[in-house]
């Protein structure tokens, strides 16, 4: 029997759901998942330029899972690249360290932990109060 795997950590959500090839209509498209820590291994090889070693550390993971993660997420980018598919970003095996919302209205990305209780709360972005968690031990 395998071994479970166990949460990755990620720093934060990426600020957006998705990407989506330029001149094709939405509706039109095929999609790609890219999970959430598929999306920080990038992040953290390519964007922070850190070694695989370093990004792996701050997964919480071993460095020969951090090359799987990062060269699936590269697979996966590559033939969305490729086939012209939308990009998803959702799921996956993480925790962030932090509560992250969602606004409903704008999609604007929210940290704090008393987002989802406080009503009176609001967006920063436009001024509403609905937000969706991010966080997966909070989602049903």
């Amino acid at each position: 029997m395998a071994r479970p795997e166990k949460n990755r950590k990620v720093a934060q959500p990426p600020k957006m759901k998705g990407f989506k090839p330029f001149g094709i209509p939405r509706c039109a498209l095929e999609t790609i998942k890219l999970s959430f820590e598929e999306y920080e291994s990038i992040r953290l090889v390519n964007y922070e330029m850190l070694q695989q070693k370093d990004a792996a550390v701050l997964m919480n993971i071993s460095r020969p899972t951090l090359t799987r993660i990062y060269n699936k997420a590269l697979k996966n980018i590559t033939k969305a690249f490729v086939e012209g598919k939308a990009i998803v970003i959702d799921g996956g095996n993480y925790e962030f360290d932090n509560d992250w919302y969602r606004c409903k209205k704008c999609n604007d990305l929210v940290e704090g932990h008393e987002k989802k209780h406080n009503t009176s709360t609001k967006c920063n972005n436009c001024n509403k109060n609905e937000f969706i968690t991010l966080n997966k031990t909070n989602l049903q």
